[in-house]
């Protein structure tokens, strides 16, 4: 199992106009083709103005077939085109689950189906 960790630096102020614009149209597109949301964050304390997400996978394949779906999505690409003025940075990450953690995470993305 793989955890995509999407982290965006938002210009100085956004995070609410983001989070209220990701409420409203992004979150229903997104999820109906992207599975697993783990968690969707905002931060407090730290790099200021960061939006923190996770999505999980079973495995890349996975991950290639829901983001490319998702990509070719007219109603995406209209979202994005709103959202992308707020967002100075964005940085991905692919995780690996850990051998221990592995039936944990399992039971989480079941409980968010």
């Amino acid at each position: 199992m793989y955890v995509e960790e999407r982290m965006y630096v938002l210009q100085v102020g956004k995070v609410a106009e983001y989070l209220r614009l990701y409420e409203s149209e992004g979150l229903a597109i997104q999820t109906r083709h992207l599975p697993n949301l783990i968690g969707y964050y905002f931060t407090e304390v730290g790099t200021q103005n960061q939006i923190v997400h996770l999505w999980g996978y079973e495995d890349l394949n996975q991950r290639d077939k829901c983001r490319a779906g998702l990509v070719a999505d007219p109603a995406w690409s209209t979202f994005v085109a709103k959202l992308a003025p707020l967002i100075r940075t964005q940085e991905t990450r692919l995780m690996k689950c850990a051998p221990f953690f592995l039936e944990r995470l399992k039971k989480m993305l079941a409980a968010t189906k």
